[in-house]
């Protein structure tokens, strides 16, 4: 088994550096490289056109080890992604980008219930309640990828922008919502009859814990002796502590990412402690256990199951319905708050990215049993598709912008 494991971590590595920077070279974030990686060394092309490699690589026996090693990687990951949360932002922004952001985050809920109610009789599992499935696809087409959407500004040099500040700013408080509904959701399937609500509470109890508890002592670590072995020692107490705080909420029954990443976000966003994190933790996060959990969703996407056109149809109405819930909502309420077109769809299109948060929130609902093995499927191409569309999108609605001012000035 673990000859298994250690040649699926060096092919899923290999190859997911190779495709991101295939993916780079044509203006998309690597991430999606990464991705794709995983799918290719799955059931859907390896183990299709190679089986022989399949089953070396990833045999059905070495599932369980990857799959524990992929959710050490996304709690991790996490929490890295809770200490580049910046929640300085939100202040003197807030009344501007609530209406946009909670309207980004309703409107696709609201559309994702109501699609569920058409997918529920062929695409939920037999023993989940339709309000469960309901609830967990509303949230799911609710993400935006928060960390791919940071990168793919970076990239363009849009991040300092007004696009790209308000966008980061409603996307920081879509998954900071969004994280929150899903740890709602998780506790209501997770929760025994007629205690629901429990959870719930204690997930609100454990949020005012930890911001008002937990981060004074986290101040007081970051003001600590800033030498080579103060680091070591905030580092290795950060890590514990983030490992605490995901055990605590998945004993609460919301998910063990959410305490990581409740860990991460008390963490002050530009203290000295939060840079060392991303310095010496983040690369063997993002390099060697992060493909853990790109390969086992890799096992887990059978592009095979969509045998149908059927299938195919309603794969392409959830891309439809997505896009249009994210996009349109955020490009609308951006108008009506008073932003000009140009803007107003620019930020809809970076909204409307959902990248690797998505397969995070896809893969709690299948290890829940909330949705079936196809509908995986056909949202993890939705959350592809979504994520890809968006530099060639804005890159064409700037590009617009620039010929109309070029035309103006050419005009005058």
């Amino acid at each position: 088994m673990l000859l298994h494991l250690l040649a699926a971590l060096a092919a899923v590595v290999l190859l997911g550096r190779v495709l991101g920077r295939v993916f780079r070279v044509i203006h998309q974030p690597p991430v999606i490289g990464e991705v794709v990686a995983g799918i290719v060394l799955g059931p859907s092309l390896l183990g299709h056109f190679w089986p022989a490699a399949y089953a070396f690589i990833l045999p059905p026996s070495v599932a369980p080890s990857l799959g524990l090693l992929s959710q050490l990687g996304v709690v991790l990951y996490m929490f890295l992604v809770g200490v580049e949360l910046d929640t300085d932002m939100f202040r003197g922004r807030i009344r501007s980008t609530a209406t946009i952001a909670l309207t980004s985050i309703a409107v696709p809920f609201a559309l994702g219930v109501w699609l569920a109610a058409r997918l529920y009789a062929e695409f939920a599992p037999n023993t989940v309640k339709y309000t469960h499935f309901a609830l967990f696809v509303g949230v799911a087409m609710s993400i935006t990828a928060f960390p791919v959407l940071a990168r793919i500004l970076t990239d363009r040099g849009m991040s300092t922008t007004p696009l790209g500040r308000l966008s980061l700013t409603c996307a920081a408080i879509d998954d900071v919502t969004a994280w929150c509904l899903l740890a709602f959701v998780v506790g209501i399937v997770q929760s025994s009859d007629g205690r629901e609500w429990l959870p719930a509470v204690l997930t609100v109890v454990f949020i005012v814990f930890m911001f008002v508890a937990v981060r004074p002592l986290v101040v007081a670590l970051v003001n600590r002796s800033t030498d080579r072995q103060g680091e070591q020692t905030a580092i290795a107490i950060a890590l514990v502590g983030a490992l605490l705080s995901a055990l605590a909420t998945e004993a609460i029954g919301v998910h063990a990412i959410f305490g990581a990443f409740l860990l991460g976000a008390v963490i002050p966003h530009d203290s000295r402690l939060a840079a060392v994190l991303r310095e010496r933790v983040e690369y063997p996060v993002t390099i060697l256990l992060l493909p853990a959990f790109f390969a086992f969703a890799g096992m887990r996407t059978e592009i095979g199951l969509l045998a149908s056109a059927h299938a195919w149809l309603m794969c392409a109405a959830i891309i439809v319905v997505a896009t249009g819930g994210k996009f349109g909502a955020g490009m609308l309420a951006a108008r009506a708050v008073g932003h000009e077109w140009r803007q107003a769809a620019g930020l809809g299109i970076l909204m409307n990215t959902r990248g690797l948060m998505e397969l995070i929130v896809l893969n709690v609902g299948l290890d829940l049993g909330i949705i079936s093995p196809a509908l995986f499927t056909m949202m993890v191409l939705m959350a592809l598709v979504t994520t890809m569309a968006t530099t060639p999108l804005l890159a064409a609605v700037q590009r617009s912008h620039s010929t109309r001012v070029r035309a103006a000035i050419g005009v005058r």
